[in-house]
């Protein structure tokens, strides 16, 4: 607890920082998910290309479907705010809007794809990942750092890649739960395989009364007070159907959506129905050992409907083609992505689509103990024209067991349909947002435990924000902010026998470059310390996660306080198909905040009994 306190109490330095990190690897492990993974674990979102997790010269964090049955998660937020350089806001309970801030950034600089294809509402520019139901999810990866070079816009703090449920074998599963608040959740999935095809299918109902999302102000927060309980109820399916051509390849055809309808806390209307939908088509195909070419082809739709009032309906229409040449130690991608997105609106947009265009190419190669990787890419957007981004990065075994890495990065962020075209508001001279990054990261991997330590800089220009114009006594979007950012993700995996101890550190200095002041909703510290133990047929895990405070606004003047929780889970394995159980979160019912006047989950329990054969 020492630890902890002077965390969350001193004022960072340099040498705190790094006092702070080596803490961090003596003390032992982040989340049972965030770097338990080996050498031979291997990612494609870091490069584009199937890559092990130390040749991707990236910070990477793998999260397996193993990892998401151990932590009991009920949604993606759960999971994810254990991952190193991860923050996330809600704005209370289920169903209700979180925030993801990656390294400092922004919530629209996180490029999200589902089984490659990129989703997000092309109105508000970002991802509700309320809407992204987690039984559906067979692994998460989540890249740290600007990968413009590789996806074009948004991925400015990074990349988060969810792929479905996908099995090789046949089984049937099915799983009920009952929790606190009148939360209630059924699921169920059949797969089916052999050796030249697949099929999955997943169905997810859940329904909670939840509690009520916002404390009440008049002047602040959700502007009303109205003390009621805020549902939310959804309904998810998602399938995953291919063929596999021989040894040269295969086709593959996923889908998901999912359905459902909230109740919130404001002066206006207070329910909405929401819908969220993603399907496409993928082929491999190599044409010889050195030459492999890949087919991507999707839509990705998302739909809000307030009530009778008002509805946004934004559809996203993707594909990419792309070559990979592979000779000896060397790897040479060359790519073609094409995007349109539409939107549909009761709002009169005064442009309602645009499509964008874009050439990447990128070279990885290693020579003796030192690996390369240079990329380059040109968008070509149908309203702001021409846009350059590139990224470069040094790596260098010092050991078999140590790796230094150093890269640099561009990236940009397109400006939205709202901040273009939102009537009385949009400015349709807006430019991207552009970023430079800098990373030093050094990791490394033992026979049961690995390491990694990561400083990073990132500067943001053109940042676009509320402007006033004086003389019309109008708001409107601007390139008027700049932002720099600084600062540490630590984490260490120790696994033996039947124990894991997992703990991350974050340490971050977002800051307005013009005022100095904090960007609003970020905790500059964080720390999660993770010990599980598996003793006969009961897997028992406990979890502690403390932030630091956060500022609500843009000038520092309504701070919430930082807080610390215990979370416990607990799982019977009472006989070859059929397992009980229980997640407790948040086990002192501490009461905290991470948007202002709105709610968090005091005490909640969950229990539940899955099958499978």
């Amino acid at each position: 607890m020492f630890i902890y306190s002077q965390f969350l109490e001193g004022k960072p330095t340099l040498n705190k920082l790094l006092s702070y990190s080596c803490s961090l690897i003596f003390l032992g492990s982040s989340l049972s998910i965030a770097e338990e993974v080996t050498l031979s674990e291997v990612v494609v979102t870091a490069t584009r290309s199937a890559r092990t997790v130390d040749d991707s010269m990236a910070s990477v964090t793998v999260i397996t479907r193993k990892d998401i049955e151990n932590s009991q998660a009920l949604n993606i937020s759960d999971i994810l705010r254990n991952v190193p350089g991860i923050d996330i806001t809600n704005s209370g309970g289920f169903g209700k809007t979180s925030s993801i801030f990656m390294r400092g950034t922004n919530t629209n600089h996180v490029l999200v794809l589902v089984n490659g294809i990129k989703i997000g509402s092309a109105t508000i520019g970002s991802v509700d990942f309320e809407r992204l139901p987690i039984s559906q999810i067979e692994r998460i990866e989540v890249v740290r750092g600007p990968r413009s070079s590789l996806y074009g816009s948004e991925a400015i703090g990074g990349v988060i890649q969810i792929f479905t449920r996908k099995s090789s074998k046949n089984h049937i599963e099915a799983t009920v739960g009952i929790g606190k608040h009148n939360t209630k959740q059924v699921t169920a999935g059949i797969s089916s395989a052999n050796k030249t095809s697949w099929f999955n299918l997943y169905a997810d109902k859940f329904k909670t009364d939840g509690f009520n999302a916002c404390k009440g102000s008049e002047t602040a927060g959700c502007f009303t007070i109205e003390p009621d309980d805020d549902g939310y109820d959804s309904m998810a399916f998602s399938t995953n159907m291919g063929y596999r051509l021989g040894d040269k390849g295969s086709i593959e055809l996923h889908g998901l959506q999912s359905k459902g309808h909230t109740e919130y806390d404001t002066s206006f209307i207070n329910e909405a129905d929401l819908k969220h939908q993603v399907f496409g088509v993928k082929t491999d195909y190599a044409v010889n050992n050195n030459w492999l070419i890949n087919l991507n082809v999707g839509q990705s739709i998302d739909k809000y409907d307030e009530a009778t009032t008002s509805f946004f309906h934004t559809t996203r229409t993707s594909s990419s083609l792309q070559t990979n040449f592979f000779i000896a130690n060397h790897i040479l991608s060359l790519g073609y992505d094409f995007q349109k997105d539409k939107v549909d609106s009761n709002v009169n947009y005064v442009t309602d689509s645009l499509d964008n265009q874009g050439l990447f190419f990128e070279y990885q190669g290693q020579f003796g103990k030192t690996q390369f990787i240079a990329g380059l890419r040109q968008d070509d957007n149908e309203q702001f024209d021409q846009h350059t981004t590139g990224n470069i990065g040094l790596g260098y075994a010092l050991s078999q067991q140590t790796r230094l890495l150093l890269s640099y990065g561009t990236a940009f962020k397109a400006p939205s349909f709202n901040e273009l075209y939102f009537p009385n508001f949009g400015n349709a001279t807006l430019v991207p947002e552009e970023s430079n990054s800098i990373e030093v990261s050094l990791a490394g991997t033992q026979s049961y435990y690995r390491w990694s330590l990561d400083l990073y800089h990132t500067k943001i220009d053109k940042l676009i924000a509320t402007n006033f114009e004086p003389e019309t006594g109008n708001y409107y979007a601007d390139n008027i902010n700049q932002a720099k950012i600084t600062g540490i993700d630590g984490s260490v995996n120790w696994k033996k026998n039947n124990w894991d101890f997992n703990t991350k550190l974050s340490w971050v200095k977002p800051e307005d470059a013009t005022t100095g002041n904090i960007l609003p909703r970020r905790a500059e510290k964080s720390i999660s310390i993770s010990i599980a133990e598996k003793l006969g047929t009961i897997r028992s895990e406990i979890n502690f996660l403390a932030q630091s405070s956060r500022y609500d606004d843009v000038n520092n003047t309504t701070r919430l306080g930082g807080y610390g929780i215990f979370n416990i889970t607990s799982t019977n394995q009472i006989n070859k198909n059929l397992s009980l159980r229980l997640r407790v979160e948040n086990i002192f019912d501490k009461q905290y905040e991470t948007s202002y006047l709105y709610n968090s989950f005091g005490r909640f329990w969950f229990l539940s009994l899955h099958y499978q054969n």
